[in-house]
């Protein structure tokens, strides 16, 4: 089995029975701990050891008590021939130990009887040694012992009895020694087997021993492993068999319901961050809907194509399948079609023009948006209005409109108005063919886009009022120059015509000669005064065209006038001027030189230029000069001062006009630094 496959072995599946199990083994107690796993083990290995450690020490000492047998036994040949030497000895009268080698010999058979744990010294316990331990014993006691007394008892001459039962007694004692030596032998083969079956048990206890650990320790931490590597991998229907009932199949009951709960926490949050990711959407596709309106809005379209693609966009965005963009008029209160998309031409053309309240698109222009789920609906109710409109009675014209709708193939049609700072421009209407439902999100980004084109709207009418002022006022200026110059000289003119009529009828040649060369200079005049009114008013410039227009300015001056006229043009690190700032400057410094050129019969002028933190334009020269009291009491038929305090006016800026009588004229335009535009 591969790693995977016993990995997927090792969990059980998240079923509602799984679930009852695992809540079944929950509730029982543990009845078989790891801990008393631990100490029956070690206690079943220690006694089984310790068994067979005492069995092969019971048979170590087993063998030691039957060699002390062994000898002794072999000693009782031993000690037989020496009473018999001794029992010679006494015979021959020599002097022996005959008593102490009949006690030692009987010390050893009760020993050998009775048997020696402090030596160990012991007979095996077999009933065929013990019976010839019997009959040795016997043998000793009931014959050899009494012979040795009578041989004794004898006196002299050799111990014939006891020596005729000596090779007997001899046999029996060798006889029982090969028993014990053969019972040794057999306890010696039982000495290597439980040594050899105390190795085995050793090799297989361990084994056992380590299987179980390996059972009871590695294989449940292997699975915790491997369920946490799965719950890594974000697989959170894994669960974990709970097959035994100790400390780790708690463990994995508990892992079991954590993973449990974690799967719910992760799903609710998969839930949530689905919610959140979807309300993300449509938040960024409102923002980019209003960001790319905005941006399209902003542009200088005129207003029919910028209605038209304000609602071919709309209708792409929102799937609907018509629209309509209508414009309220302040004149007669009606709503006046100015673009369709998607719309029968019997629709468009029995819309194109009706009253502001006589169909939802009337009551949206109000800047409530009115919304007709379902306009069969709306139809066959007759009575209330359908969506989101109201609950008044519907009037014929509002069943008309509906009605024709309805036979356009519309089943849904979603209203809302153009306004612009609570001033309602119009409406603006999406057109379904199916049922269609408007959450409140699109409601509010609708409203908003109405709001957004109404504002554009508005500009684009504020624009064309300020440009119809603004021709106004050109045009007062050029009517004010007019006057000033050329009407003049068309005055003074029409004076010498009349004066040239009267010398004609009077046939007064002189007084002709005398006229005509003045007709020609008047002529001549009104001709440069022409000029240089067009001249001006055809004036423009770009940013940075200052100081080349100022420089032809004055090389004009210097044509047109025999005066002397310095000019002093300094940057002193101002921001230069926008160009309509800068157009208004250089009408103020023309319409100065002009006045020096015509009245002032000066003989010096300087024009001074200083663009520093604030702009100061300076025309002085030593002219006649005029009276300033004169030039106020004569109000605006000065045309020239009037015009340049209209210009400055325009400006932000302040003019002087300083002057006196046979003192020449000082004109300054001072243009504040709060006043001036960023260019």
């Amino acid at each position: 089995m591969t790693r995977s496959a016993d990995s997927a072995a090792r969990f059980a599946p998240s079923s509602p029975a799984g679930t009852a199990a695992l809540a079944a083994a929950s509730a029982a107690p543990f009845r078989r701990r790891l801990s008393t796993r631990i100490v029956v083990l070690s206690t079943v290995a220690l006694a089984l050891v310790l068994t067979m450690i005492g069995g092969t020490l019971w048979l170590s000492w087993q063998l030691e008590g039957a060699g002390a047998a062994i000898n002794d036994a072999g000693s009782l040949r031993m000690r037989a021939n020496a009473v018999a030497i001794e029992l010679w000895e006494t015979r021959l009268g020599k002097p022996s130990r005959l008593d102490v080698q009949v006690g030692q010999l009987n010390e050893t058979l009760r020993q050998l009887r009775e048997g020696n744990a402090a030596r160990p010294l012991f007979l095996p316990d077999d009933v065929k040694i013990r019976q010839q331990f019997d009959r040795v014993s016997a043998a000793w006691h009931e014959r050899l012992e009494p012979a040795m007394q009578r041989d004794r008892a004898s006196g002299v001459g050799e111990p014939s009895a006891y020596l005729a039962l000596l090779p007997a007694f001899v046999d029996d004692a060798n006889h029982l020694v090969v028993l014990i030596e053969r019972e040794n032998a057999h306890k010696t083969a039982w000495l290597r087997t439980s040594q050899i079956a105390l190795a085995a048990l050793s090799c297989v206890g361990t084994v056992a021993i380590v299987y179980l650990l390996y059972l009871w320790f590695v294989v449940p931490v292997q699975r915790l492993q491997d369920g946490l590597a799965r719950i890594e991998a974000q697989e959170f229907d894994t669960r974990l068999p709970v097959d035994t009932r100790d400390e780790f199949g708690h463990l994995a009951q508990g892992f079991n319901q954590m993973v449990a709960e974690l799967q719910a926490l992760y799903q609710d949050l998969a839930a949530r961050v689905d919610v959140k990711t979807a309300q993300l959407a449509a938040q960024n596709r409102e923002l980019r809907i209003l960001y790319e309106m905005a941006a399209f809005l902003n542009t200088p379209e005129p207003v029919e194509p910028l209605c038209h693609d304000f609602l071919v966009r709309l209708m792409r965005e929102f799937e609907a399948d018509g629209g309509t963009v209508r414009i309220a008029s302040a004149e007669d209160d009606n709503l006046h079609l100015l673009v369709a998309e998607g719309l029968p031409e019997e629709l468009v053309r029995a819309e194109r023009c009706m009253p502001a309240q006589d169909c939802a698109c009337g009551a949206a222009s109000a800047e409530e948006p009115v919304i007709v789920v379902d306009l069969r609906d709306l139809v066959a109710s007759m009575n209330a209005r359908g969506g989101a409109g109201g609950a008044q009675a519907l009037s014929d014209a509002e069943r008309a409109h509906a009605q024709h709708c309805l036979r356009a193939g519309f089943a849904s049609v979603a209203v809302f108005g153009i306004v612009s700072q609570s001033e309602p421009l119009g409406t603006f209407s999406l057109h379904f063919r199916r049922e269609r439902n408007m959450p409140p999100s699109e409601v509010q980004l609708l409203q908003a886009l109405g709001r957004h084109l109404g504002v554009a709207l508005k500009n684009r009418r504020l624009a064309a009022l300020a440009r119809q002022l603004a021709v106004s006022e050109e045009r007062n200026l050029v009517a004010q120059g007019l006057h000033d110059s050329i009407a003049q000289g068309l005055s003074f003119l029409k004076m010498q015509v009349h004066l040239l009529d009267g010398a004609a009828a009077d046939g007064n040649l002189d007084e002709v000669r005398e006229i005509v060369p003045l007709l020609a200079g008047g002529v001549e005049e009104s001709y440069d005064d022409v000029r240089e009114l067009l001249l001006n008013f055809r004036s423009k410039l770009g940013p940075g065209a200052l100081r080349p227009a100022v420089d032809d300015t004055v090389a004009r001056f210097r044509r047109q006038s025999d005066a002397e006229l310095t000019l002093d043009y300094r940057d002193e690190g101002g921001p230069p001027l926008p160009a309509d700032q800068q157009l208004q400057v250089l009408f103020v410094l023309q319409e100065a030189l002009s006045n020096i050129r015509k009245h002032a019969e000066a003989q010096n002028v300087h024009v001074s230029v200083v663009n520093g933190r604030d702009f100061r334009l300076t025309i002085e020269d030593d002219g006649a000069g005029y009276d300033p009291a004169e030039i106020a009491a004569r109000g605006e038929a000065h045309v020239g001062f009037h015009i340049m305090r209209e210009r400055a006016k325009r400006l932000a800026g302040a003019l002087t006009l300083d002057s006196a009588p046979g003192r020449g004229s000082r004109v300054e335009l001072v243009l504040p630094a709060g006043s001036r535009k960023a260019a």
